[in-house]
């Protein structure tokens, strides 16, 4: 009889199938573990560690002030031209109306000649019509002077021959001819007087716009050598010169600025923030800066919101005494006050937060730190204000995370 030989349920060749298929799926899993914990080894050395603390938060922002006179005023020249003429130097004290420089303009000069001369020869028209209306106002007096004169002849000589055409003395020609004569001198005294009274409303209005006229021309002459005096600039107040670099033959614009004149009445700082704090510095917050190992307080008095190169600025005024020997140009470190001092859970700034935006951070536990999401809220030029996320005590990488912010973990070797 034949004998039934039994199958192996598992030859070698089957086993070593197998063990190879475990330990491939072994592979992919354990590389797809780490696909999603991915890890970065760091040198403790090279990462900034910062513990979170709870503590008074100071909410304060440090900046960086330069002092600048409380008023400058501008120097300029309205005309423009070339600088023909240096008759001061910059950093100079001056008084109001002290010669700075002279602009030479041929063109503009030639035109308010011009304009001076025609204006000249209007203005003397009009007093020459002035002296004619003067004159034909005596001539008219006159007139009637001579025909008062000859009415009063004409009068007594009427009334004369009238008592003597009664009493038969002289004939009736005679005496109509003394009538005629008085009723004639009568009648051109009243055309004469009547002319007199239209000239005199005539003369007056005319005189008066004869004087309106010249009034504005000599205002407008008065502008012309003004104008023509401008060339020279003086200063217009009392103080000390700056910005102030003109050369001989260096060309101007019409209103460009020659330099500056600081009025010596005190000083003021001025100082660039970041734009971070644009909706939180308001005039009227107090600050304070150090000068000669003495603090002095300040107040905000003008925000200029405008952000340029991702800074506004600010202008503080001293708030009572001032120090004695600033000058224009010191720096100054100002700690300006946004808000009253609170308690809260802090971390030290680094530059985690331009890498992360302050979201997250990666918190440091027995060698290995880990991802975990935060809220932060103020900050100051030492820390951070912790809201959500992180305890007191724990420890916190602070320093950049450029070189790992695509890990999950970061394993940190001593």
């Amino acid at each position: 009889m034949d004998k039934i030989i039994k199958k192996k349920r598992f030859n070698k060749k089957t086993i070593l199938s197998i063990v190879g298929a475990v330990v491939l799926v072994g592979l992919v899993g354990y590389g797809y573990s780490l696909s999603l914990n991915k890890v970065y080894k760091a040198d403790a050395e090279k990462l900034t560690i910062s513990q979170v603390t709870f503590g008074d938060f100071e909410d304060v922002v440090l900046l960086n002030a330069s002092v600048v006179p409380l008023t400058s005023v501008i120097v300029s020249s309205p005309e423009g031209g070339t600088v023909a003429e240096i008759f001061t130097e910059n950093g100079a004290s001056v008084v109001k109306g002290t010669p700075l420089l002279r602009i030479a303009n041929p063109n503009a000069l030639s035109s308010y000649t011009s304009s001076e001369t025609s204006i000249t020869e209007q203005i003397n028209q009009l007093r020459k019509l002035r002296l004619d209306l003067e004159q034909n106002q005596r001539v008219m007096g006159q007139d009637m002077m001579e025909i008062e004169d000859k009415l009063r002849t004409a009068s007594r000589k009427y009334k004369i021959d009238s008592a003597l055409f009664k009493k038969n003395v002289i004939t009736r020609e005679e005496f109509n001819t003394s009538n005629q004569d008085y009723e004639y001198y009568q009648g051109r005294r009243g055309i004469l007087r009547q002319a007199i009274k239209q000239e005199n409303q005539g003369r007056i209005m005319q005189l008066k716009q004869i004087d309106i006229s010249i009034g504005r021309m000599n205002e407008s002459l008065e502008t012309i050598r003004q104008n023509i005096e401008n060339m020279t600039i003086k200063a217009p107040v009392a103080g000390r010169l700056s910005s102030y670099d003109p050369v001989i033959g260096k060309s101007y614009s019409p209103n460009e600025m020659l330099g500056k004149i600081d009025v010596l009445q005190g000083y003021k700082l001025q100082a660039s923030v970041d734009e971070y704090y644009v909706n939180r510095v308001k005039e009227g917050q107090t600050a304070s800066v150090e000068f000669n190992g003495n603090t002095y307080k300040l107040l905000v008095r003008k925000v200029i919101p405008e952000v340029t190169a991702g800074q506004f600025q600010v202008e503080l005024v001293f708030d009572g005494k001032s120090p004695e020997d600033l000058r224009r140009g010191l720096s100054m470190q100002v700690k300006l006050t946004l808000s009253d001092n609170s308690k809260s859970l802090l971390i030290a700034q680094g530059q985690f937060f331009q890498s992360t935006g302050g979201t997250w951070v990666f918190v440091l536990k027995d060698g290995k730190a880990t991802k975990r999401n935060v809220k932060i809220g103020r900050k100051n030029h030492k820390y951070y204000e912790v809201l959500e996320g992180l305890q007191k005590g724990e420890d916190v990488i602070t320093s950049s995370y450029d070189q790992f912010n695509q890990y999950d973990i970061v394993e940190v070797s001593k």
